[in-house]
């Protein structure tokens, strides 16, 4: 039974005395799983889950990058969508990609094994199907530390249960629909009804059926509604301790 704890940008309040917690961008870690969480053989997995523009890919970048380089291997979900042709439509014919089954998470599950048991793994990187672009070829190696972000990576338990720590990270839906419309203008060049209305028909959908459920089983919870640096620096601790990552130069 993990400890949940209700957090509003730093104020904790909690039945449950000396927890563990570090106030500031509202982040806060439970007793239980966070210390007494066993590695897998080799590596540590770390499972970072949160609403589209609540800043997941953000906050691996920065924790990857506070990392010595050769400590860490980022796996993102993104890069296991299924092709276009087979995603599911909603009533109106608009393509879904924020349902489960739009994403290969067997696949994803598969590929996060083979890491843990020591393999590398090559793979083509999602381009979100933005035409004229070929998607390059990845190549995840096994690391100490493997950072696995993602819309469902709570939801599908075979993923969900590989995880050493589970972290959600959340912001306001206005804030999170301010980052998505800029995004997805400028990186996946889509206008702004297009982003409207996937917003209100497929992500907040997806946000209330398949992330909410999922935030009390989690360790860590992020508030990204001003920043996110202090949970960087509790992570980047708690990984250098418990994954066994050695001090060395890192990027910053």
């Amino acid at each position: 039974m993990a400890y949940w704890f209700n957090v509003v940008q730093g104020i904790l309040s909690s039945a449950v005395p000396n927890c563990p917690y570090v106030p500031g961008d509202g982040q806060y870690i439970t007793r239980q799983r966070l210390f007494l969480s066993t590695m897998h053989s080799g590596a540590y997995l770390v499972g970072v889950a949160g609403g589209s523009g609540s800043g997941k890919t953000s906050l691996v970048r920065a924790l990857r990058n506070s990392l010595p380089s050769d400590s860490v291997c980022v796996v993102s979900q993104d890069d296991y969508y299924h092709p276009k042709e087979l995603q599911a439509v909603d009533a109106n014919g608009k393509v879904n990609f924020d349902l489960p089954t739009a994403v290969d998470l067997d696949g994803l599950t598969e590929d996060l094994q083979r890491l843990v048991s020591g393999r590398s793994i090559q793979k083509k990187e999602y381009t979100f199907n933005q035409e004229g672009r070929e998607p390059g070829t990845i190549e995840l190696r096994p690391a100490p530390v493997i950072l696995v972000e993602g819309l469902f990576v709570l939801h599908h338990e075979p993923i969900r249960e590989l995880f050493d720590l589970r972290v959600f990270i959340d912001a306001s839906e206005s804030a999170q629909l301010d980052r998505r419309l800029k995004r997805d203008a400028k990186e996946r060049g889509y206008g702004s009804d297009e982003i409207l209305y996937q917003w209100e028909n497929h992500v907040l959908p997806a946000y209330r059926n398949f992330l909410l459920p999922y935030r009390h089983l989690c360790d860590l919870h992020v508030v990204n509604e001003l920043g996110f640096e202090r949970a960087v620096k509790v992570l980047r601790n708690h990984l250098m301790h418990t994954a066994g990552v050695s001090e060395s130069p890192a990027l910053h």
